[in-house]
């Protein structure tokens, strides 16, 4: 049973569970009873198999687990307040993807970039040296650490994060093949290779490497001082693809390796990152996540319906 892969993600008041065929989302009502979402799976690799070719399929699973963390935390408001009301179209959530993905863009590629030009300015450096890549990776990697570290002491998102280290939990339980109770998850760690913290972490380590080594190498791309920022920044955005598809590859390695040596010194960062986006998890919490991978891996017993009541 534990040898099937299985991912999730925290939601509000619940968590969302993904196995190789279905999808399925557990969330604590105001009532207190979970309200389970289940829904059969087919990755964008089952319809075009050259999608889960190595080092292409990285984006790939990326863009799908935005799409379905964008419809997961949708629903898990909804049912969290008990609202009625139509889940997310496509529209909204194409307008939603772009908002994110374009204020991500904007605080760990363009402000970066920009406040290294600034720096330079005033230290005798520019885009063509090393150092100018070192700040402008330094300058990303404290963004996105002061931005977990602030969100981390917020209430709400303190529970989401509790809800992610139940997540963690669950699924070491069922990685070792364990019954998925309550008691054989809490003995588990909420820090995990394969968390979504490890990858964006090793992401920046990996596209701080490639912009520090290859772009003093290249030659101006264009005249104007301005058009040639714009046209660096443009370049950042553009190879941050392949950069994921190198990153998704060492996350995958490395956790099938366990963690151990050199792939345990590459997913060393990421695990203590997790101390800050994963919390101690109630039981009441636990069940949620144990809900939600039962019903994923088709042993919940309301796997067959859509959505039911427990």
């Amino acid at each position: 049973m534990g040898s099937m892969n299985v991912g999730g993600q925290a939601v509000i008041e619940g968590v969302m569970m993904k196995a190789p065929r279905r999808l399925c989302v557990a969330v604590r009502q105001s009532s207190g009873g979970i309200v389970v979402k289940n829904e059969p799976f087919r990755p964008l690799s089952a319809r075009m198999p050259f999608l889960g070719w190595p080092f292409l399929r990285g984006p790939v699973v990326l863009g799908e687990t935005l799409v379905q963390g964008m419809k997961a935390l949708n629903f898990s408001a909804q049912q969290a307040l008990e609202e009625e009301g139509e889940e997310m179209g496509s529209w909204a959530l194409g307008l939603t993807m772009l908002v994110a993905i374009l204020a991500g863009i904007g605080l760990f590629v363009a402000a970066p970039h920009l406040l290294s030009l600034w720096l330079g300015s005033l230290r005798g450096f520019d885009e063509q040296s090393l150092a100018f890549h070192v700040v402008d990776g330094v300058i990303k990697m404290a963004i996105f650490v002061g931005y977990l570290w602030l969100i981390s002491l917020m209430g709400e998102v303190k529970r989401v994060f509790q809800y992610h280290g139940a997540e963690h939990k669950s699924i070491y339980c069922f990685e070792a093949g364990e019954e998925l109770t309550v008691a054989n998850a809490r003995r588990y760690s909420r820090l995990h290779p394969r968390c979504g913290t490890a990858f964006l972490l090793v992401v920046l380590m990996i596209s701080m490497l490639v912009f520090a080594v290859t772009f003093p190498l290249l030659p101006r791309l264009a005249e104007a001082a301005w058009l040639n920022q714009m046209a660096q920044i443009g370049l950042k955005i553009l190879l941050m693809l392949p950069i994921a598809g190198v990153s998704y590859e060492i996350i995958k390695l490395a956790g099938k390796r366990g963690g151990q040596g050199f792939w345990g010194v590459m997913l060393w960062p990421g695990l203590q990152m997790q101390r800050l986006t994963t919390k101690e998890p109630t039981d009441e919490q636990i069940e949620i996540a144990l809900t939600a991978l039962r019903a994923a891996v088709h042993t919940d017993e309301c796997e067959e319906a859509s959505l039911c009541v427990l």
